[in-house]
């Protein structure tokens, strides 16, 4: 359990969506112990009611998490609500071309959220992540720093997974990221990987030879299309993106000041303003403290740029005020 101040309210977390994100996420919560309540809100209020019914049986084998079904207004005094509803991607479409639904979703969810807890950070999984990071932090009005996207950090890990198996290590490892777009436009950082501090074109030696330019495209393909081949064999994705986000509410509820690769509204930074990207980004107690812009190649920084004009133009799309 999170420590807690002798005066503070006991820390709260929001689930805005039951499906199979948001139910896995809670399970993944209640695990780690991170909070002492989880409130559950669902269009079908009766699913969010046996998810918290399910859920609570699970806590006394597990953690003393209260774990209850509510409304909007139980938002209120939640240090973070995330946000997982919407329709899902499925293991065909883009990312992007689910922005006309769950943007209109976003329209009618966003709102009560500060209505009840002005002062929460909102926290946003729902897919197409970058976009609906840039409208949530338009229709709710809150500054930057507390708008959050779950963004790369599953992809990164994805990346880190993959690097490790082709060079028989454990993936703690190795150390390299993913920014840009959580789609089809991300960019791999190729030229800052690195095995203990070793730049990942001298380290990276395996049992097979050296690493290869193909095995680098190779993997940085399946990073890509991860979440379409999982879905595509069992429908849908949930564990991965449920543990990036509980690693992303840990950093939150413990103010731990992480460097995490999440999605975040990027402001006067030239070619990329205007749009959510992920970025490595300190993150602690009040959101977003700082976001880093580490040092790209010249083939990054083009990569990043056109990632980022790739999200901007599916911004455009929306209808924000």
């Amino acid at each position: 359990m999170a420590k807690q101040d002798d005066n503070a309210q006991p820390l709260k977390v929001a689930i805005v969506g039951t499906g199979n994100v948001g139910a896995t996420y809670a399970y993944a919560l209640v695990l780690s112990g991170l909070v002492a309540e989880i409130v559950l809100i669902n269009r079908d209020q009766e699913v969010a009611k046996g998810e918290a019914m399910d859920l609570t049986h699970a806590t006394s084998l597990a953690s003393s998490t209260r774990v209850t079904a509510g409304t909007y207004a139980d938002c209120k005094d939640a240090v973070v609500t995330v946000f997982t509803a919407g329709v899902p991607q499925g293991d065909k479409a883009s990312r992007l071309k689910l922005v006309a639904q769950n943007g209109e979703v976003f329209q009618s969810i966003v709102p009560p959220v500060i209505e009840h807890n002005p002062e929460g950070l909102l926290l946003i999984a729902t897919n197409p992540v970058d976009v609906l990071t840039y409208a949530a932090w338009k229709i709710s009005g809150l500054d930057a720093s507390k708008v959050i996207g779950s963004g790369t950090v599953l992809d990164s890990a994805r990346l880190r997974s993959l690097l490790a198996a082709r060079l028989s290590l454990d993936p703690h490892s190795v150390d390299a990221f993913v920014i840009g777009e959580h789609g089809d436009s991300q960019v791999p950082v190729w030229s800052l990987a690195n095995i203990g501090g070793t730049p990942l074109a001298k380290a990276g030696s395996t049992a097979r030879g050296r690493l290869k330019k193909s095995d680098l495209t190779s993997i940085a393909k399946q990073t890509r299309t991860a979440g379409r081949a999982v879905a595509g064999r069992k429908g849908a994705t949930y564990y991965g993106v449920a543990a990036s986000l509980v690693r992303i509410t840990q950093a939150i509820v413990r103010d731990e000041r992480s460097v995490l690769t999440v999605s975040t509204v990027i402001e006067r930074k030239k070619n990329l303003s205007g749009v959510a990207l992920s970025m490595p980004a300190v993150i602690g107690r009040h959101g977003i403290e700082r976001i880093l812009y580490p040092p790209l190649n010249d083939a990054e920084t083009r990569d990043l740029h056109r990632s980022a004009a790739t999200v901007r133009k599916t911004i455009r799309q929306l209808s924000l005020a």
